[in-house]
């Protein structure tokens, strides 16, 4: 694909409910390997604007397209293997079982394994999903926890499996919703971190309330308010704004 050509580009996408106008013709496009906060005041779409270019939703007007090719009414798990992935704003975990178990689920998948559900599941028989999920596991700190139920989790670990399993479908577009959402200070450093060590290939939406996140991690800003881009551009820019100052960032944030 040619790098300069959009990877992703929603057109005029706007997304009603009944007579609630969440989203009005939002345009953008996103370029391969581009990492994109998008940011905006509670109610202003962004949740809504994830969930349309996963599949979650479709548009009530508008179109998206990926790598030029129409998707607006692709199903999500079409999307996922197609390579868009997200992770959510609340945990999507299934939490009797271990840490281990809902990441050999995503891997069995990704590896055309998925049999091994139904068989003994012993590591020697399948070794190389058990040497990427510990590969994984311990790159992203959770490797001591593998064998512990997902429900005795702390809720930032719980966070950080949800970013695992989406990074272990090995995306061409990873979507993350409030990823670090209840982290501690030092774990939101870690898994920001991590996040800018991922390929440079790997392009990366990110919701996030956390200035720190959006500006260490983002190329490009795109702040949304009542339902529409205010302003879309590089940090320097988005902080230069008076409008984001008034009704977003506020002063001490700015300044900081």
């Amino acid at each position: 694909m040619d790098v300069l050509k959009p990877l992703i580009k929603v057109e005029n996408v706007g997304k009603q409910f009944g007579g609630l106008k969440v989203l009005n013709s939002i345009s953008f496009e996103v370029k391969k390997g581009e990492r994109i906060g998008i940011i905006g005041p509670n109610g202003a779409g962004k949740t809504t604007l994830f969930n349309m270019i996963a599949g979650d939703l479709e548009p009530s007007h508008g179109e998206i397209y990926y790598k030029g090719q129409l998707i607006t009414n692709l199903p999500n798990f079409k999307r996922v293997r197609c390579g868009i992935v997200r992770t959510f704003q609340k945990n999507n975990l299934l939490t009797n079982l271990t840490v281990l178990d809902n990441l050999l689920l995503v891997l069995q998948q990704k590896m055309n394994v998925e049999k091994i559900w139904f068989k003994s599941r012993i590591s020697k028989k399948f070794l190389q999903v058990y040497e990427k999920a510990d590969e994984l596991l311990n790159t992203w700190g959770l490797f001591d926890r593998k064998d512990e139920a997902v429900k005795n989790l702390s809720y930032g670990e719980q966070r950080q499996l949800e970013i695992i399993l989406g990074i272990a479908r090995e995306p061409e577009v990873l979507l993350l919703d409030e990823p670090t959402a209840g982290m501690s200070n030092a774990e939101t450093k870690y898994i920001l971190r991590l996040l800018n060590e991922l390929s440079k290939e790997l392009t990366i939406l990110i919701i996030e309330h956390d200035m720190d996140v959006i500006f260490g991690l983002a190329d490009k800003i795109i702040v949304l308010y009542n339902g529409e881009v205010l302003i879309e551009g590089d940090r320097e820019t988005v902080l230069r704004d008076d409008r984001v100052r008034e009704i977003y960032l506020g002063e001490e944030v700015l300044h900081a």
